[in-house]
């Protein structure tokens, strides 16, 4: 079992609450040591007196306040700990606010608040109850390892969590730390129905459990390529800014690719129908390009009056052009292809059907 980072009591009114604090999350980023390059030696961080280059005992380390002029004022440890407001460990609730009145900008961190015995169980599911039911949250300062906090209790499920906030005068406002606030703007009721109907397209229900760290999966595959000595392909660069001039076909084509995905994914009865409602809201039709091919769709070649060896061929082609850029990498290392690790998607494409048209000649002649 987890073992409470603090403890001390809750306090709404005349009601208290003791309680233990523990963590609700836990880093999964994979950490790094630093080595010194073609070396196995590790590299350390060490505290080092800057004028005489000797390093620093920890225990012989103060804080200093820099008043300007190369002059500090120095404080001992003990000192902020004597003056740390709430020293009787308790988180005292001044004000019980609607949840839905905190913006999201404040929230920092979550941790889980349980009853510290079980003979306070009564009175900590009285408050968890009534949060529930009030949708509220009680604002309560609380001091940790030397720091004030400014906090939320709230419901949710069977447990009180803690939720740290950001004081008002710690958020920045974006008036004066952006270069560039969009400035009021107009737009046509086509291009907002049609954004609208890109959101509702792409509508879905709220699944954190779907969502994953791609990155630290990267990562992990990144040391075991080079742990079995493979080559590791680099990622898909980021695409290109929208052109202003090109956004309405940028919007129908994302529209129509969301609309696809749904379909594929089994789920896009809703997605449809909200895209339909907007749709009709917009006024428009699906847009269509020469001879009835939906805008931004790859016609299919080798089709029509083409031969069935051009339409054989055609398909493969659509073959590779689904795959996606670890896939492509994965056929380029079984084809052997040399300098594949540097190749963009495209490239690869166009490296693994000409490496797989070769290997498919020579079987070819081999059995003649």
């Amino acid at each position: 079992m987890a073992r409470a980072i603090w403890s001390g009591v809750i306090n709404f009114g005349l009601v208290t609450v003791p309680v233990g604090l523990f963590s609700a999350i836990e880093d999964h980023t994979i950490h790094f040591h630093q080595l010194q390059r073609g070396t196995a030696d590790r590299v350390r961080n060490q505290r080092v007196n800057e004028r005489t280059g000797k390093e620093v005992d920890y225990a012989d380390i103060v804080k200093g306040y820099d008043t300007g002029g190369g002059h500090y004022i120095t404080v001992e440890p003990e000192e902020l700990a004597d003056i740390a407001p709430g020293r009787s460990r308790s988180i005292d609730v001044s004000a019980f606010v609607d949840l839905a009145d905190i913006d999201p900008i404040h929230f920092d961190r979550t941790y889980y608040l349980a009853p510290a015995k079980s003979e306070y169980e009564r009175v900590y599911a009285l408050l968890l109850q009534t949060l529930e039911r009030t949708n509220r949250a009680g604002i309560a300062l609380f001091v940790m390892r030397g720091r004030q906090y400014l906090t939320a209790l709230r419901a949710q499920g069977r447990v009180l969590t803690l939720e740290t906030l950001h004081f008002a005068d710690e958020i920045r406002d974006p008036a004066t730390e952006l270069d560039h606030l969009p400035k009021k703007t107009s737009f046509k009721d086509r291009e907002l129905a049609m954004a609208e109907q890109l959101v509702e397209a792409m509508a879905a229900p709220w699944r954190p459990d779907e969502y994953h760290d791609t990155y630290r999966e990267r990562v992990e595959e990144l040391l075991e390529s080079k742990r079995q000595g493979r080559e590791m392909v680099a990622a898909d660069e980021a695409p290109e800014p929208t052109n202003v001039v090109d956004l309405m076909e940028a919007l129908r084509r994302s529209v129509e690719t969301a609309g696809a995905r749904a379909g594929r994914s089994g789920t896009g009865k809703r997605k449809g129908q909200a895209a339909g409602t907007a749709k009709g809201r917009a006024g428009t039709t699906r847009p269509r390009g020469k001879k009835g091919t939906p805008a931004g769709a790859k016609s299919r070649p080798g089709t029509g009056d083409k031969g069935r060896k051009g339409g054989s061929a055609a398909r493969k082609a659509e073959d590779l052009s689904a795959l996606t850029k670890a896939e492509l990498a994965r056929r380029a290392a079984d084809l052997d292809i040399p300098g594949r690790s540097r190749m963009t998607r495209d490239q690869l494409e166009d490296a693994v059907r000409d490496a797989g048209g070769t290997a498919r000649a020579r079987g070819g002649r081999k059995a003649s």
